[in-house]
């Protein structure tokens, strides 16, 4: 084996302008399109002289585009997810077929819940990667044998191994890997990366890892990045904001894709008087928790929006999903961001545990109260990983194992009594209706486009995929459960013989 094999990192194109697991933590085909930036997969590419970072998706790049290019690595790092992992598995046969021997290790939620039915779901995959991957694929491609590396799994004589796992990077080694944004700038076009209520171009990276809200729904905390809060320190991300704030002039803003930015007071504090100097504009995910202070050194740093989670207008349903927030929490919040002048992204939920025709109406009424810049309203999804998946299995609420069609784009799976996937799915139509269509709320987002004319014109876009949103929602839901070719399942794979502890490959 060669002292470093040529590598491919892949973001594969599971479905027509499908946003994956390398950056979503909600892989699905978007209905207006959207994409993340892969930054799991940028880590260890940077590690690894001569590598690539492919990001099928947002180029709309074909599986057979894909498997040409692949047939000129010797090791193939694919990030896959739930919902794409069996046409993966069809993408990389036919890479198997044409470069028999490549090495393939999958990475991702999908093959860390179930490491040893992925393994067994096909032979082309050499082994999987359960959690944070960054190392273990570095040291397999510098040589280091597959039986000697953490948190890897394999197969060997008919049985699956499980190595023992690798502690979570700690600070010092997060500081150590290297910059994202120095790897986009090699492999990857900021233009080809597009989400609704960002400024266009952005670039996204990260300045911490896990988050300490036990959400239900959540499913990067339960899986990849965890519960553990661990953080860059201040002067590395610093370094970092400025850097790439020379090396992409075309750049519009940045955002910090943490799953939660604003964790603890004093870190925020310490990064809004880095940025504050370079005078540019940042978004990043936010709670409720942050006061008024620290809004206000926010926005003094340049920060321009807050993605915040309210999910419900029910006090119960919040405890429910273990938020850790009240509805006070977040009318206070969203006054205090109004007044230091930050916009707000609020991100809704219907059909959560306790959901009601009423607790719905509740909950539009309290996004009109809050009355946040944009809204973003999901129907409730649970992922394998997730307590929200485990308890629906628990007490049958889950409607069904159909999780997308065939276009990979997501369809209603939870039904509770009295609340059919239908009503939910015309609630969430509904929803967007009675919030978007009041004059005040239409007004504002005309004119912000007014003076911006890429704007303008990525606005007539949206509206377009969002009207037509709208006419296939009730399709969907009508649809779902009827043609079980066009449905995506999730994997239910044979279990097989485990052995924890690493054995000689």
């Amino acid at each position: 084996m060669p002292s470093v094999m040529k590598t491919l990192f892949l973001n594969p194109p599971s479905f027509e302008k499908f946003d994956g697991g390398a950056g979503s933590r909600w892989p699905a085909t978007r209905e207006i399109e959207s994409y993340w930036y892969p930054v799991w997969l940028s880590y260890p590419a940077g590690m690894l002289p001569g590598s690539r970072l492919l990001d099928a998706p947002p180029r709309h790049m074909t599986p057979t585009e894909v498997i040409q290019i692949a047939k000129d690595y010797e090791f193939l790092v694919l990030f896959t997810s739930t919902v794409g992992f069996y046409s993966d598995l069809k993408i990389l046969r036919s890479i198997k077929e044409l470069n028999p021997g490549i090495k393939v290790a999958f990475v991702g939620p999908q093959v860390q819940i179930k490491p040893a039915e992925s393994l067994m779901a096909s032979s082309d995959i050499d082994f999987v990667v359960r959690g944070e991957f960054d190392h273990a694929v570095v040291e397999y491609a510098q040589g280091m044998p597959v039986s000697q590396i953490q948190n890897v799994s394999y197969v060997q004589g008919g049985k699956v191994i499980h190595n023992p796992s690798r502690p979570a990077l700690q600070t010092a080694e997060l500081d150590a890997l290297p910059f994202a944004t120095d790897v986009y700038q090699h492999n990857l076009r900021i233009e080809d990366y597009n989400v609704p209520f960002l400024l266009h171009p952005f670039v996204s990276f990260y300045t911490s890892r896990g988050c300490p809200a036990l959400c239900t729904f959540c499913l990067w905390p339960q899986t990849l990045s965890g519960h553990a809060w661990r953080t860059r320190s201040v002067e590395n991300v610093a370094r970092e904001f400025r850097q790439a704030h020379e090396m992409f002039p075309q750049a519009k803003e940045f955002f910090f894709d943490d799953d939660t930015f604003n964790i603890r007071k004093d870190r925020v504090l310490a990064l809004c008087k880095e940025f504050q100097p370079v005078g540019f504009r940042w978004s990043c995910t936010s709670r409720v928790h942050g006061d008024y202070e620290t809004l206000s050194a926010m926005a003094d740093a340049g920060c321009r929006l807050l993605i915040v989670g309210f999910e419900s207008g029910d006090a119960q349903i919040l405890k429910n999903i273990k938020k850790g927030q009240t509805l006070e929490m977040g009318r206070t919040f969203v006054k205090n961001c109004k007044k230091v002048g930050i916009h707000v992204h609020g991100d809704f939920i219907v059909g959560l545990p306790g959901e009601t025709k009423e607790t719905i109406e509740k909950t539009i009424d309290f996004a009109k109260e809050l009355d946040c810049e944009t809204i973003q309203v999901s129907l409730a999804h649970a992922y394998p990983g997730t307590e929200l998946y485990d308890r629906g299995m628990r007490e049958g609420f889950l409607a069904g194992e159909a999780i997308t069609d065939a276009g990979g784009h997501q369809l209603p799976h939870l039904e509770y009594p009295g609340l059919s996937k239908e009503y939910m799915v015309e609630a969430v139509n509904r929803f967007y209706d009675s919030y978007y269509f009041r004059p005040k709320v239409a007004w504002r987002i005309v004119r912000e486009a007014l003076w911006d004319g890429h704007e303008r014109k990525r606005l007539f876009h949206e509206a377009m995929d969002f009207l037509k949103l709208r006419a296939d929602r009730k399709k969907v839901a009508r649809e779902t459960g009827v043609d079980k070719k066009a449905l995506v399942t999730i994997p239910a794979l044979p279990a097989r013989t485990e052995v924890s502890g690493s054995q000689e490959a």
